[in-house]
């Protein structure tokens, strides 16, 4: 017997935590004839996230109206979606992170459109090539910095998400202020340990016996923003700073990967420069 495959939306809320606020979203997700899925929510310091699933396939009208009621009587916020995400990637370079992205998309891990790539250097355009993706070269000095990132935010019009696939420019304030909590980056050390350049470097001097990537959104201050995935790796005083770079690499891949998925399947919410990351 055929069916037909369900409508699916996410609904990410935060709020104080109110008596009462669980069972009032849910219902206001049945009254409207959406069919949840699954939910999950979670509590701390006074203050509710709850991520919902639904079916929103025999939706009696739109949900937002509603839900601004209830965001005043409960001082919520919210945001829904419903379809699949358009991403950018930026990148330098060291294409590991680029490549990796690539692939997974390709092998259907990640559920987005990636819409284009874009390189401060020429050197990833027979990549995007070959993936059948759009590709843009904008080189960029101290003197032409604030022309490029125009012509960035131009090309990004309609992006969902920006990956900072090891993009390796400092990302102005400016810049940054126009995708709040859109733009994700990979940062090679498990911060706050080793923030800003050559982190491997200072863990070899440092004498560390492990090594981490962290992924974070972007925010004005460097390295600072909040963080959705960690992962870490042993290392020896045998290993020496191209070995902690090598073994680094296969973290930054799988912890960029991790943190762009959990985005594209909204999983995520943000509060006081901290994420609750729902499984």
């Amino acid at each position: 017997m055929g069916g037909f495959a369900p409508k699916t939306g996410t609904l990410l809320v935060q709020a104080p935590h109110h008596k009462g606020i669980v069972s009032a979203i849910q219902q206001l997700l049945v009254s409207h004839g959406a069919t949840v899925i699954d939910a999950a929510h979670h509590a701390e310091d006074g203050r509710l996230y709850q991520r919902l699933r639904f079916d929103s396939s025999m939706l009696e009208g739109p949900l937002e109206h509603a839900l601004r009621n209830l965001a005043a009587r409960f001082e919520l916020s919210w945001q829904i979606s419903y379809a699949k995400k358009r991403i950018a990637i930026l990148t330098s370079k060291q294409e590991h992170c680029l490549y990796d992205l690539l692939v997974r998309h390709r092998g259907g891990e990640l559920p987005c459109e990636i819409a284009m790539i874009i390189s401060n250097h020429p050197d990833a355009e027979p990549i995007a090539k070959h993936f059948g993706t759009p590709f843009y070269y904008l080189p960029v000095t101290a003197e032409s910095k604030p022309r490029q990132e125009a012509d960035m935010v131009t090309l990004l019009q309609g992006i969902d998400l920006v990956v900072l696939a090891r993009y390796m420019q400092i990302l102005s304030p400016g810049f940054v202020k126009c995708f709040p909590q859109r733009i994700i980056n990979i940062h090679h050390s498990f911060l706050p340990a080793f923030i800003g350049a050559n982190p491997y470097r200072q863990a070899h001097e440092r004498g560390v016996k492990m090594i981490g990537a962290t992924s974070h959104y972007v925010t004005a201050e460097l390295d600072q923003g909040p963080i959705i995935e960690q992962a870490t790796v042993g290392i020896s005083h045998r290993d020496g700073v191209d070995d902690l770079t090598r073994k680094g690499r296969d973290l930054e891949k799988r912890v960029l990967a991790a943190a762009v998925r959990a985005h594209l399947d909204d999983r995520i919410l943000v509060h006081a420069n901290k994420t609750v990351v729902f499984d």
